[in-house]
């Protein structure tokens, strides 16, 4: 098989209650109204909204529900994320559930939307995992995307789609767009980056192919989008380059420089930037009107 379907839902859910029956019926929906469709792919936190009361232990009573919800569908389904609970920490861990209803696959979210996403800790392993007869697919969380290392250190294991679950509402949602083209082309795979609509989200999701052309732009209403990902036309981008153009892997692959900036724990310049933390507001105190 060298075509694969999928669906990113970029659903208008609410923050702060659960929306498993509303995702649940939008998935049915999708299978039902498309049923060549071999994986749906939910947002970022979709279930709960960016709420870590809502964590649990994993395995767990929602992630049990998204199995079920697999089997019912037939279908592969990653479930945007959810908050997980492990002793002390949380962390934002996306699944991956085969159509058998089996959890494949787990990824903790490597970088935190540090200031603002307060007290979830770092995953420190990046995840790839293979449809078997498709492809190697990779996962990748929202701010993960602003790294470039994280999607290079994906393809360097194989990847060839990124499934890039995202929960952004802020004004950077266009520099964002910007991003999953740079890292389509640089790294000659998929990049499916699918945000939430309004509710949660400002919508805007991306599928941008191997050579960074726009597959599909959504705006910023809930939008179905059902695409037919061809691993074939990836695996001759990657081979001859996009329109027999530059060959990015091969040449990365080939290099015999050594990165200073991963050779040393630490950089002298970055040292001087100061603290992670939220910029502190004028101090309005102290002025006269």
């Amino acid at each position: 098989m060298t075509t694969f379907n999928i669906a990113g839902l970029q659903l208008a859910l609410t923050a702060n209650q659960d929306n498993f029956a509303a995702i649940r019926q939008q998935v049915l929906a999708a299978k039902r109204r498309f049923p060549a469709l071999d994986m749906v792919l939910l947002p970022e936190l979709c279930t709960f909204g960016p709420a870590p009361r809502f964590a649990e232990t994993l395995p767990g009573n929602t992630e049990s529900k998204y199995c079920e919800l697999a089997i019912e569908a037939g279908i592969w389904l990653c479930n945007g994320s959810l908050f997980e609970r492990d002793g002390d920490h949380i962390y934002n861990t996306s699944s991956v559930i085969t159509p058998t209803g089996k959890v494949h696959c787990r990824y903790r979210k490597v970088y935190p939307f540090l200031p603002y996403e307060e007290g979830i800790s770092a995953g420190n392993k990046f995840k790839v995992f293979d449809i078997p007869g498709v492809g190697r697919f990779g996962l990748s969380i929202c701010y993960d995307m602003w790294f470039p290392e994280s999607i290079r250190a994906l393809v360097w294991q194989g990847a060839e789609v990124i499934l890039h679950p995202t929960l952004t509402n802020t004004v950077d949602r266009n520099i964002e767009l910007a991003m999953a083209r740079a890292n389509a082309c640089m790294n000659q795979c998929y990049m499916v980056d699918i945000n939430s609509a309004a509710g949660m989200g400002n919508g805007q999701s991306v599928v941008a192919g191997p050579g960074g052309e726009v597959v599909h732009q959504a705006g910023d209403q809930q939008e179905i989008i059902v695409l037919q990902l061809d691993l074939a036309y990836l695996r001759r981008v990657r081979q001859q380059g996009w329109h027999t153009l530059g060959q990015p892997l091969k040449s990365f692959r080939d290099t015999k420089v050594v990165f200073p900036q991963y050779q040393q724990q630490q950089s002298a310049y970055l040292d001087q930037l100061g603290k992670l933390e939220k910029p502190a507001g004028r101090n309005w105190t102290n002025e006269t009107f």
